[in-house]
C-alpha cells in the first residue's frame, strides 16, 4: 500500500477520495465473515485498484433486518482510474468470488462491498448507482470507519464531516455497534 506518493499528489480532501463498505455476517468460500472482510480488502488493491487505507473491523449489529447473525464492517479508501459504474462492476465481481447471492435486501450475506463516495460526486441512477450512497448519515458503522480513516471527508450532500454525522446520529440514539 503507497499511501505516501498518492498523499503528496493528492492532499486527502472530499474531491479525491473513493470510500468503500465492507460487510459480512455469512461463512463462505473466503472463510468466516472476518476472513472475507480481510480477503475482500485484499482484492481491492489489484486488478485496477489500489488501497490506500482500511478502518478497524468492527463487529455490529444487523442493520434493517434484525433477526440475523452479527455483521463484520471496515470502510476502505481506494484509488482507482475506472468510473464509478465501472468500479461497481468490480465489486460485484469481488462479491461474486466470495459467494454472494442477491437476494433479501439488508439479509445476511457472505459478502457487501457499498461504493460510498466517489470523490464527492452525486449521482442518482436508479437501480443502479446512487452517490453518495443513501445510507451513509443513519449508519454509524460506516461513520466511526470514515471517521478513522478519512477525517478530511466531507458529505457531499449534507455538507458535514463523518465525525459531526456521528455526533448527531448518537443524539437520536442510533447506531449498531456492539
Amino acid at each position: 500500500m503507497r499511501t505516501d506518493v498518492y498523499a503528496l499528489a493528492f492532499p486527502l480532501t472530499s474531491k479525491n477520495m473513493i470510500l468503500i463498505g465492507l460487510g459480512s455476517n455469512l461463512e463462505g468460500p473466503w472463510g468466516s465473515p472476518r476472513d472475507a472482510v480481510l480477503r475482500a480488502l485484499r482484492e481491492l488493491d489489484g486488478n485496477g485498484t489500489q488501497l490506500l487505507a482500511a478502518s478497524r473491523l468492527l463487529a455490529t449489529s444487523p442493520y434493517g433486518k434484525k433477526n440475523q447473525p452479527d455483521y463484520v464492517n471496515a470502510v476502505a479508501r481506494v484509488a482507482t482510474h475506472m468510473p464509478p459504474e465501472a468500479l461497481m462492476r468490480r465489486l460485484h465481481a469481488i462479491e461474486r468470488q466470495a459467494g454472494r447471492r442477491r437476494g433479501i435486501r439488508w439479509g445476511p450475506r457472505t459478502l457487501d462491498l457499498d461504493l460510498l463516495d466517489y470523490h464527492g460526486r452525486r449521482l442518482a441512477k436508479p437501480g443502479r448507482l446512487t452517490l453518495p450512497h443513501p445510507g451513509i448519515c443513519e449508519r454509524q458503522f460506516v461513520l466511526q470507519p470514515i471517521a478513522e480513516i478519512a477525517p478530511a471527508w466531507i458529505h457531499p450532500v449534507e455538507h458535514e464531516s463523518a465525525r459531526s454525522l456521528l455526533r448527531r446520529l448518537d443524539s437520536r440514539g442510533g447506531g449498531g455497534e456492539i
